[in-house]
């Protein structure tokens, strides 16, 4: 049998198919008891017994799904999700919600979803909060009744685009669509649209790659859904609209499947998504538009200038390269056309400068013109900021520091240190010539002590070396002087007892932002403003960075010192998108040392890495906290 004989055992095994719960953890997450947790695993486990799977109980770490036939597995679980179309997860339930939402001509109900999908009605309840945050990023908003249910209020075109959104991300997750999704956008009438849109655009000597053919083609399915559903738009800004494109946007519209013709708003909407899909080159943008852009362009660069300590304005290919993708980007924002950057996650991880840069210098734009921006659309505009600055300033790790002591005579001694700059340019070197000043010296901004001496005694790590060291020292020493030590260095400078904190008693985000801003700035570590600037950042882009870390912090810099408050908090706080946070880092920034402190991501992106999160968070005091995070960043 492969048929689960209750929804709840889908979200069961979804639960622990990546990683172990304990009864507790999966009793949180299916709403039911611990009994019936066991009782669902055993019922799991009966059904799974000839497909290549079963659920083991670990002390300590809880059931942990064991695959010993990986091809059997994969058939059981193809079969299980096509028999039950109704969303397992919180994430599935979270999209499911908003197509529900985004395609009604009637208002919806909580009890009645709750109903239809075996849920409880606080368990979709708790998926609200993420569904109004992913659709307020389109500038979407959900209206609630009495006894009447939720329906959205907001612009058909952000509409479209967040429908447009969600399915493509489901296209490319899946590689096919499910329930409600592949019912209303059947994936089969998408390749017959991509196809005739293909012909129409040869005809007219234009290209448009697979990827955007694929966007026009979904864009059309949810068009004529809307038409259909009497949503048709009656107003649309034709000032964008390249006129050359108008009549291939007509012929493109005259292909589908309409029972009656398509209006001017129509049409010139579907120009406009036709122009953000095709390059640059084929086309001239308006005078307005490429105005736009270079104001833009010159915003970002001054603000960089203004309030960090880079200087790009001179950079003529990132001028340009910058005015190219923001003269097309501004098309997409405006016109809410939608877009996904498949490196969105991977850009915020590992390009942490460049992203906290961006975001502050566009953050005024987003501000003053109220366009929506999307993580995907800042994460592309990052790339081209990040190229400047590694091409215009040294952004490397932290410079290891080290003193030289030689006792052979002043000559040799510079002749040493004169061998080791020029093995080891990166090394902070400091060179002295006795006992005594070794002695007087502070040793604890220093990583090593190079010595010709073999009989110094220090409280740095010390490497001994000859006045004429051979090749086989110099190599020795480059094993010491190459370690990456930002890691340490970072624990030991920016985390304080003091600002750290066990939270064992359920809270929520919001709540837990207000404690923690509050208790910095009446403490006057952070100046006025802290709280409300790290709210905003949160709307615009999540700082969840991955296995149940994250890095809340503020658009602008307004710390007194740079700073980290570790919050651990084993039962996980929601922090959206299905997602639980267990150890979080508010990070205050200073500019007096910003370009150092951001050597922190590479600690946390270690931590990450390690998958730390949840081992830190049940440290209950900040000595028990550091003495782990050594061992993880060692």
């Amino acid at each position: 049998m492969s048929k689960l004989p209750h929804p709840r055992l889908i979200r069961l095994l979804d639960a622990v198919l990546h990683t172990p719960l304990t009864q507790e953890e999966i009793a949180q997450k299916l709403t039911v008891s611990t009994r019936t947790v066991r009782t669902d695993v055993a019922t799991l486990n009966n059904v799974m017994v000839n497909h290549g799977a079963h659920l083991i109980h670990q002390r300590g770490a809880g059931y942990q799904l064991k695959i010993y036939n990986q091809t059997a597995f994969a058939e059981f679980q193809q079969t299980v999700r096509d028999s039950d179309p109704a969303p397992r997860t919180s994430k599935e339930r979270i999209m499911q919600i908003q197509v529900l939402l985004l395609t009604s001509d009637d208002w919806v109900k909580l009890d009645d979803l709750a109903d239809t999908w075996s849920l409880s009605r606080t368990a979709v309840q708790g998926d609200m909060a993420d569904v109004r945050g992913q659709l307020s990023a389109f500038g979407l908003h959900i209206e609630s009744k009495p006894r009447l249910g939720m329906r959205i209020v907001g612009n058909e075109t952000a509409i479209r685009a967040r429908l447009a959104q969600i399915i493509y991300v489901e296209q490319k997750e899946s590689h096919r669509t499910r329930g409600l999704i592949g019912t209303l956008f059947p994936t089969k009438t998408q390749r017959v649209f991509a196809s005739s849109f293909r012909e129409v655009l040869s005809a007219k000597n234009l290209y448009i790659n697979d990827d955007g053919l694929q966007w026009l083609a979904i864009y059309a399915a949810v068009a004529l859904q809307r038409l259909v559903a009497d949503q048709g738009l009656s107003a649309f800004p034709k000032e964008d609209v390249i006129e050359d494109i108008q009549p291939i946007a007509l012929a493109m519209f005259e292909v589908l499947p309409m029972l009656i013709p398509a209006n001017e708003h129509e049409i010139a909407a579907l120009a406009v998504h036709v122009q953000a899909r095709i390059t640059a080159n084929q086309y001239q943008l308006s005078t307005r538009v490429v105005s736009e852009a270079e104001e833009l362009v010159s915003h970002i660069l001054n603000y960089v200038h203004q309030h960090y300590p880079y200087d790009i304005r001179d950079d003529e290919q990132l001028k340009k390269d910058l005015k190219t993708h923001i003269s097309n980007m501004i098309i997409r924002v405006k016109h809410h056309v939608a877009t996904v950057n498949p490196l969105a996650e991977h850009i915020k991880q590992h390009y942490p400068l460049a992203y906290d840069i961006t975001l502050a210098a566009i953050a005024d734009w987003i501000r003053e013109t109220g366009y929506c921006m999307t993580q995907h659309e800042i994460g592309y505009l990052v790339i081209h900021v990040g190229v400047g600055l590694e091409r215009n300033h040294c952004l490397n790790q932290r410079a290891p520091k080290a003193l030289l002591f030689c006792d052979a005579g002043n000559a040799a001694s510079r002749g040493l240190e004169a061998i080791i700059r020029r093995h080891y340019p990166l090394l902070q070197l400091q060179a002295i010539h006795s006992e005594k000043a070794l002695e007087n010296l502070s040793l604890s901004q220093v990583d090593m002590l190079i010595s010709t001496s073999p009989n110094v005694a220090s409280s740095i790590p010390v490497f001994t070396l000859d006045p004429f060291p051979t090749q086989h020292q110099l190599e020795e020493l480059g094993k010491l002087v190459l370690v990456d030590r930002t890691g340490p260095y970072m624990l030991e400078k920016y985390f304080f007892a003091d600002q750290f904190l066990y939270i064992d008693d359920p809270i929520d985000q919001s709540s837990l932002f207000d404690m923690v801003c509050s208790q910095l700035e009446y403490h006057g570590l952070v100046e006025a403003g802290y709280g409300e600037s790290l709210k905003e950042r949160e709307v615009i882009v999540s700082t969840m960075m991955g296995d149940h870390i994250a890095l809340p912090h503020s658009i602008e810099l307004f710390a007194k010192r740079s700073m980290v408050y570790t919050v651990a908090a084993p039962r996980g706080i929601d922090w959206g998108n299905g997602e639980k946070a267990y150890l979080i880092f508010f990070m205050a920034l200073s500019k007096h040392d910003y370009e150092e402190a951001m050597g922190l991501y590479d600690l946390f992106l270690t931590l990450v890495n390690h998958k730390a999160g949840k081992g830190l968070a049940q440290c209950e005091t900040f000595e028990e906290f550091k003495t782990l995070a050594y061992r993880d960043i060692a």
